[in-house]
């Protein structure tokens, strides 16, 4: 299997604004109603984690303006898989939420990436279901969650489309999202979460790998979710929880010596399940389209 590029470098960053109906899809957990959550809070947020990744990171920033229609279509991550040259856009669990993938794709495609289909309901995909926020890459394999969110179906056509690699399914154990309980903290490294549940699917992941990673472990799940990019002049950034937030994982990553740690708040949008991740798709492009 083929490892085709330092994991962590990134050139784009894809975000969609947050709508002005945020927060009024129904939530990962709930059968009907809306969640609480403070809509000028969320854009503030949102803003503070584009600034960052444009202004501090220095990645170039594509924003697909917000569609009240599509109020959850500000969590991108879900709606594409990329590595390399190849995008792969997904099927969400809902229906409703398909939809997403059309300005996604446009953007795609205007930076000459290649656009892989899941398809329609019928044909090879025929029950498919998979959401970028179950898919854990780690630079050399992918790790998919099998969740309320993703099925096994999904994962073949991932592990189809990303032929280089290899793809193991692993359940998600103690969370909504594979995601949502870890992420990588750097070309080794995994950050998870403390949790019974995200130590067995971590467990489970050892097994179906032959490469050892290096695990920092965070007591609060919620900070288990991170974004790692390896910036210029081999710069480690790390956009993380901040303490305000997640109190008790601030000395976890000051152990990752010469990073530079970015606090990004991200309560607003993890009322609804989401992670910071979820708000961002990233792409490694040699050339700038835009």
């Amino acid at each position: 299997m083929a490892n085709m590029c330092p994991y962590g470098r990134f050139t784009h960053a894809v975000v969609r604004g947050v709508p002005e109906t945020f927060g009024k899809a129904v939530g990962d957990g709930r059968e009907n109603g809306e969640t609480s959550v403070d809509l000028a809070k969320a854009q503030r947020q949102f803003g503070c984690l584009t600034g960052a990744l444009r202004q501090k990171v220095g990645l170039q920033l594509i924003e697909i303006p917000p569609d009240p229609e599509l109020p959850e279509s500000w969590r991108i991550e879900d709606v594409a898989v990329i590595q390399g040259d190849t995008a792969l856009i997904t099927r969400p669990f809902k229906q409703q939420r398909r939809s997403e993938a059309e300005a996604v794709r446009r953007v795609m495609s205007e930076l000459s990436l290649t656009v892989v289909e899941m398809g329609s309901e019928e044909g090879d995909s025929a029950g498919a279901t998979l959401e970028g926020s179950d898919v854990l890459f780690t630079g050399r394999e992918f790790f998919v969650g099998i969740s309320s969110h993703t099925n096994r179906r999904g994962a073949e056509v991932l592990a189809d489309t990303f032929r280089d690699f290899a793809v193991s399914t692993v359940p998600v154990c103690g969370g909504a999202r594979l995601k949502n309980i870890c992420s990588m903290g750097g070309p080794d490294t995994i950050i998870i979460s403390s949790t019974d549940g995200a130590k067995k699917t971590l467990r489970m992941m050892e097994q179906l790998t032959d490469h050892h990673y290096e695990v920092l472990t965070v007591p609060e799940e919620s900070a288990a979710n991170c974004i790692y990019i390896k910036g210029s002049s081999n710069r480690d950034f790390l956009l993380h929880r901040p303490a305000e937030e997640c109190p008790d994982s601030v000395s976890a990553f000051q152990k990752l010596q010469d990073y530079t740690l970015l606090p990004t708040a991200c309560s607003e949008a993890s009322k609804l399940g989401a992670s910071l991740s979820s708000l961002c798709l990233l792409i490694n492009r040699k050339h700038t389209y835009f």
